[in-house]
């Protein structure tokens, strides 16, 4: 693991440990089973977007404004399949009072929102759970084997989807050895010959529309590009392990995805989702950036 994502995990770590002293794991689960379902992460077409709120980006500083109801109603309106929301404190000036924000202007609109974090323990998921969200993200190298699978059964309980997330063959590996068990009923083939099309991605979205606490929710398989040393994106990764992703996973496409090209490079290289958070941030009218990268992105497919 990067010293950077040890730094996070001991941050993270100390902020379970302190939150726990006020209120137990046990408070927080019947706290959170008792909060309404929120909506399911369903795939209609394609391709398809996450859009992210954040306030900060550790290599850009500060970014974006703090109307979060209005940035996050925009990528509504523009069609966004989901909505990631930052709640790291240190590095990106996130709470929970942004997730549970989001969550409550998107869930009458049926936009699922997931908790973005560095997430070392099930009582964050509960926490997740507990404002609303419908998903949350875990880095993969972050998590042991068992702590990985504790997750994945707590999020499954809760009903919440999870972006897992790899930044290398190693870690697709583990998602494909450790996580066969979060895809119910589908085989997991490895790789793809060159020139060989994916699947139709409908059977992805068909298959991952479970209804939470009615059956297994979404388990996704992200691809970050970004260079845990220098924080430097490397857009060509997401071709140099296309052939490595397991082909029953929806992919995810995450970091670096700036313009319409980038998302339709990704979508020809059979990525079906993107992640989309500074370029979003940074723009004057986030909808319509939305609509054009999946108009891109779509045309590719």
């Amino acid at each position: 693991m990067s010293g950077f994502l040890e730094r996070m995990a001991a941050a993270s770590l100390e902020r379970v440990t302190e939150t726990c002293a006020r209120e137990p794991l046990t408070a927080l689960r019947t706290r959170a089973l008792a909060t309404p379902l929120p909506p399911p992460l369903n795939l209609q077409d394609r391709f398809n977007l996450i859009a992210e709120f954040k306030r900060r980006s550790p290599l850009l500083g500060r970014i974006g404004d703090d109307d979060l109801v209005g940035r996050v109603t925009a990528y509504a309106n523009g069609g966004a399949a989901a909505v990631s929301v930052l709640t790291e404190l240190s590095q990106f000036h996130g709470n929970l009072d942004h997730l549970t924000a989001a969550a409550s202007v998107l869930t009458p609109l049926a936009v699922p929102v997931m908790r973005k974090d560095f997430l070392v323990d099930p009582y964050q998921i509960c926490e997740a759970r507990a404002c609303g969200a419908s998903g949350v993200l875990l880095i993969i190298r972050m998590l042991s084997g068992t702590s990985l699978v504790e997750m994945l059964d707590c999020a499954r309980e809760l009903g919440l989807f999870v972006l897992l997330e790899a930044f290398d063959s190693d870690d697709i590996a583990r998602a494909a050895a450790e996580v066969a068990v979060g895809v119910p009923e589908r085989s997991i083939k490895f790789g793809r010959s060159a020139g060989t099309p994916r699947p139709d991605p409908g059977r992805g979205a068909q298959a991952l529309r479970a209804d939470p606490g009615r059956g297994a929710p979404a388990v996704l398989l992200g691809v970050n590009c970004r260079d845990l040393q220098t924080l430097e994106v490397l857009p060509r990764r997401f071709k140099e392990v296309a052939n490595l992703l397991p082909r029953d996973f929806v992919w995810v496409a995450e970091s670096g995805i700036a313009t319409p090209d980038v998302c339709a490079e990704v979508a020809r290289e059979g990525y079906e989702l993107a992640l989309v958070g500074s370029a979003l941030m940074t723009a004057r009218d986030p909808a319509g950036v939305i609509r054009t990268m999946l108009a891109a992105g779509r045309a590719a497919t």
